[in-house]
């Protein structure tokens, strides 16, 4: 069996295969460590991880139905990342306070903000190609 015949029966395997999918998200995940620690990154290797696949994505070494069952999974499954979080919280009673609400209103107030400044600048963006796009076109029927 020829090599590009045998990409293209691992493509289709990977393809319907959730598992291998699965397998493959961890393998990146554990690429992105190895490089982080060889190479002494400032990085988690998760996000380096997810940094491989996206480059992935972006060549087309891998097509995004190879990747999809693996990733509704992990995003099906994803409280179960958040139970170490909560658990940490638990040890802090403190947060429960005022403390606690003022780091809520931190957080909340933070969030609003990031989202109301990426509204502006998105409606700003859409304006001016708008804005553009007809001065092209105005500029194109005088010609």
């Amino acid at each position: 069996m020829s090599l590009h015949a045998t990409t293209i029966l691992f493509r289709r395997r990977l393809h319907m295969s959730r598992l291998g999918q699965i397998l493959l998200m961890i393998g990146l995940w554990l690429a992105g460590e190895a490089l982080v620690r060889a190479t002494h990154l400032p990085l988690p290797g998760g996000v380096l991880g997810l940094g491989l696949l996206l480059v992935l994505l972006f060549t087309r070494r891998l097509s995004v139905h190879s990747a999809r069952r693996g990733a509704q999974f992990f995003l099906g499954e994803l409280l179960l990342f958040f139970v170490p979080a909560v658990l940490a919280v638990l040890d802090h009673p403190e947060l429960f306070g005022w403390l606690g609400l003022k780091v809520a209103a931190v957080i909340l107030l933070g969030t609003m903000m990031v989202m109301a400044v990426t509204a502006l600048v998105v409606e700003f963006c859409c304006r001016l190609s708008m804005r553009e796009g007809n001065a092209g076109h105005v500029r194109h029927r005088m010609a």
